[in-house]
């Protein structure tokens, strides 16, 4: 359990945070101290408790992220921290709070600054670097499910990925939702699929799409797809009638040179080129940043979500897929552990 409000860390004077200074390998990644800042407006300063790697820092790393900021910059999609600054228009009992927050960059940081509307409340029953595996990965997770895809119980589904963070998080929750899961991952993490509810499938198999056509002969009611590349053609064939297929990423081009947006829109035209056939198929792309422009339903939704999961976690209906815990100062190695395809869950980073 974690520490109490009444522990709560002092407001540092130097932060230590992670640079990516350029496309670098994972050993290249700095460690550097810094000054630490105050609140401003209608911002808080967290005391980072876990932050993690996820799919996004191995593109950034690679300078293949669809819209990430120029070299250097501070990376960090998400974390669980306790504030320990208020700024001007931010209620002070907020401090020695624990909250989660999505930056999208900055959480790589002992000390982060984020805004006070961007927080979301974490039952103190839950661990940090437990409640840091769903943050991104559990808003992704859930909003894919619930809102795009909606399904329902009995519902057949497929997971690629099923032992990555995403992957993991979509199975756990499908299977809440009463839909029969079939997951694809590599053959050593089949065992860890099983326990989490799915019927596992080998993404290398030659036979790959029989064997998926099996387990759903009149097709799949949802297709969560992270590779997208040809891959994604496959995905959509083996929808059934009214399905729908939700990309959320293009990790088959991860390690191909040049742009990082051509990948993309070549998948957002096929998807809206799926979507104008009369098939009653649905073909859609999942942005977790979609609708921020309307910043007060747009929090309001993620809010709403993430206490869902949150909530799930709390009563162990949903178990966190930590893979490692490393400190934030060997983040090089966490990087590497992360994109080794050897773990299960998500790679955490802890101060």
């Amino acid at each position: 359990m974690s520490d109490s409000p009444a522990h709560t860390p002092a407001f540092a004077s130097t932060v230590t945070e992670a640079v990516l200074p350029g496309v670098v390998d994972p050993e290249g990644i700095q460690i550097r101290t810094r000054p630490a800042r105050p609140a401003g407006p209608s911002q808080v300063v967290l005391a980072m408790e876990a932050t993690g790697v996820s799919f996004a820092e191995q593109q950034m790393r690679r300078g293949k992220y669809y819209d990430q900021p120029p070299f250097p910059f501070v990376p960090g999609y998400d974390l669980v921290g306790r504030v320990v600054d208020v700024g001007e228009g931010v209620p002070g009992e907020l401090l020695g709070r624990r909250f989660a927050a999505l930056t999208k960059i900055g959480g790589w940081a002992g000390h982060v600054t984020a805004d006070a509307g961007d927080l979301t409340d974490i039952p103190e029953s839950v661990d940090s670097a437990e409640a840091e595996t769903l943050v991104v990965n559990g808003i992704t997770a859930w909003q894919m499910l619930h809102r795009l895809a909606e399904v329902q119980p009995g519902q057949v589904v497929l997971v690629h990925g099923a032992n990555g963070g995403v992957g993991s998080t979509l199975v756990q929750l499908a299977r809440i939702a009463g839909a029969g899961v079939v997951g694809t991952a590599s053959a050593r993490h089949h065992d860890a699929v099983r326990a989490l509810g799915a019927v596992p499938v080998d993404y290398r198999a030659p036979d790959l799409v029989d064997q998926l056509r099996a387990h759903a002969p009149q097709g799949y009611d949802a297709v969560f797809d992270h590779v997208g590349g040809e891959g994604v053609v496959t995905s959509y064939r083996l929808l059934a009638a009214r399905g729908t297929l939700v990309s959320y990423g293009t990790a088959s081009t991860r390690d191909v040179r040049g742009s990082s947006k051509a990948p993309v829109l070549k998948l957002f035209t096929r998807l809206m080129l799926w979507n104008a056939l009369p098939n009653g198929k649905s073909a859609r792309f999942y942005n977790i940043w979609a609708g921020r422009r309307r910043l007060a339903p747009f929090r309001a939704r993620l809010h709403a979500d993430l206490a869902q999961v949150f909530a799930l976690l709390a009563d162990g209906a949903l178990l966190p897929q930590v893979a490692a815990c490393v400190p934030l100062t060997e983040v090089g190695e966490a990087v590497r552990l992360a994109e080794s395809g050897t773990v299960v869950g998500k790679v955490v980073l802890v101060p």
